[in-house]
């Protein structure tokens, strides 16, 4: 078998392809701007991992090394507005690695598109198309229509729009025909172009066995999820910009990935042809249907067991930096509020609570506060609290959980998270405990560093709500720590 590159082994696609390729017994390489942001991916041992991005040119070099294989599946609008200058700066830079290093065939994942004027999301994808198939290596590109599947952007539009608004106000575009595809199909289209005759090239549409509107996605997701079908009205007044400032608001999808989501529904995006047959054949089991697709992420929902979400891809141009260390805040300005309570419970029911914390779960005090910081967040565009996270039972490196992003988590003893929210300055939240006594000591810390003076008037401003929120939650979950100790429940 053959030695694969993988770009974005941290995101959506990327995540659940690598173990996929390793099945199939390829060597697999991957990059990665922290090493330590997979080291709680199962496959991460059984993989090569490069420290870098995309728009370093040694580090794509080393990704390439050894390689037959890569698979460009990247994309940055999610982290900058101006994302098509980053995308083709990393897909040129990439082109340089591959034909330096002896790449033979490239992969790419790109969107279903009409002819025409495009999007600004589905131009930059064509442009990134254009740039690796004028490489002179072969290059297979994929075009997908939106992708369904647990944890799927798409799927998780869908989902909150039909789960929240019984009738529903919306742009004429819910009425336009979309092509979807399940996500197991997606994967089992791009697992089969490692295996493909180097002299196969080319672009090639792939999406579900049949095409629906928005409209009928969601009225379909309802019967799948044994709801009520939604009332949608289609109203001419609703602009791409306002649809978005809606669909941001009530999914999770924050309003700087929503708006170019959005912008890319305006026209019908439905498989031209079915030329992807010719060279490869299609699943064992046939493709999956649309409403089948939204039962089998239901389910994957309902058993937690969902390998990766949207939310777990870094975008090109995000900060990835850990909280600076005590001894560095020298000098700087800092506000720290620092609570700590001993408790009889064990560390490892404490962590147990500590762990479960945010989602449905909620933060142990004062869900309504919490909800309406979630919706003043959602209004200036930012994550809010509707993001959740992606399992109900356990957290890894990387995940994010509402508003934070899991920066640090070690068994039993810490739980570190950096705040994405919309604030003026670098906020984190730091839930720890230690064995202490014949029990267990647990300690809480939040920290912000302001941004200028917006954010020393930001903090004086919620300090108030701190001695509520922040001693309540200690309190609580210790209290939870112990009953749970005391009282079991059954799996």
């Amino acid at each position: 078998m053959s030695v694969i590159a993988v770009t974005g082994a941290t995101g959506y696609i990327g995540g659940r392809l690598v173990p996929l390729l390793l099945e199939q017994g390829h060597s697999v390489r991957v990059l990665t701007r922290r090493k330590n942001a997979l080291r709680d991916v199962p496959w991460s041992e059984q993989v090569h991992i490069v420290e870098g991005d995309l728009t370093d040119l040694k580090a794509t070099e080393e990704l390439c090394e050894g390689a037959t294989v890569l698979y460009y599946l990247v994309h940055s609008m999610s982290g900058s507005k101006n994302f098509a200058p980053i995308e083709e700066r990393c897909a040129s830079t990439l082109v340089k690695a591959a034909q330096t290093q002896g790449i033979s065939r490239l992969v790419y994942l790109s969107g279903l598109h009409p002819e025409g004027d495009l999007s600004r999301h589905l131009s930059s994808r064509v442009t990134v198309g254009r740039i690796l198939e004028a490489s002179g290596i072969s290059t297979l590109t994929l075009q997908a229509g939106v992708i369904i599947g647990s944890g799927s952007a798409s799927f998780e539009m869908v989902r909150h729009l039909t789960d929240v608004l019984p009738v529903m106000p919306a742009p004429r575009w819910v009425l336009n025909k979309v092509q979807p595809i399940a996500i197991r199909d997606a994967l089992y289209y791009l697992s089969q172009c490692a295996d493909l005759a180097p002299e196969i090239s080319g672009t090639y549409d792939i999406g579900g066995p049949e095409a629906h509107s928005y409209a009928e996605m969601m009225r379909l997701y309802a019967d799948a999820a044994q709801l009520r079908r939604p009332v949608i009205l289609a109203l001419p007044v609703l602009t791409p910009w306002l649809a978005a400032q809606w669909v941001n608001l009530v999914t999770p999808i924050p309003r700087v990935l929503a708006v170019p989501l959005v912008e890319s529904l305006q026209h019908d995006c439905v498989m031209r042809n079915r030329d992807i047959d010719l060279i490869i054949k299609r699943p064992p089991l046939g493709l999956t249907g649309y409403q089948r697709s939204v039962e089998l992420a239901l389910a994957k929902m309902r058993n937690d067991t969902v390998e990766t979400t949207w939310s777990t891809a870094h975008a090109l141009a995000a900060p990835a930096e850990p909280l600076p260390s005590d001894p560095q805040w020298a000098g700087q300005t800092v506000y720290t509020d620092e609570r700590e309570r001993d408790s009889a419970a064990s560390p490892e029911a404490v962590f147990g609570v500590i762990q479960s914390i945010g989602g449905d779960t909620g933060y142990y005090s004062l869900p309504g506060a919490w909800a309406l910081r979630g919706v003043m967040d959602k209004l200036v565009g930012g994550a809010g609290l509707n993001r959740g996270r992606r399992s109900r039972q356990s957290l890894a490196l990387g995940d994010a959980l509402d508003w934070w992003r899991v920066e640090e988590i070690v068994p039993d003893r810490l739980l570190r998270l950096r705040a994405e929210m919309r604030v003026p300055g670098r906020a984190w939240l730091e839930l720890s405990v230690e064995p202490h006594g014949t029990g267990s000591r647990y300690r809480q810390r939040a920290v912000f560093f302001p941004k200028g003076l917006a954010g020393r008037l930001y903090w004086a401003a919620i300090l108030p709500f701190h001695g509520i929120i922040f001693s309540s939650m200690a309190r609580r979950i210790t209290i939870a720590a112990q009953e749970n100790e005391q009282h079991p429940q059954d799996d």
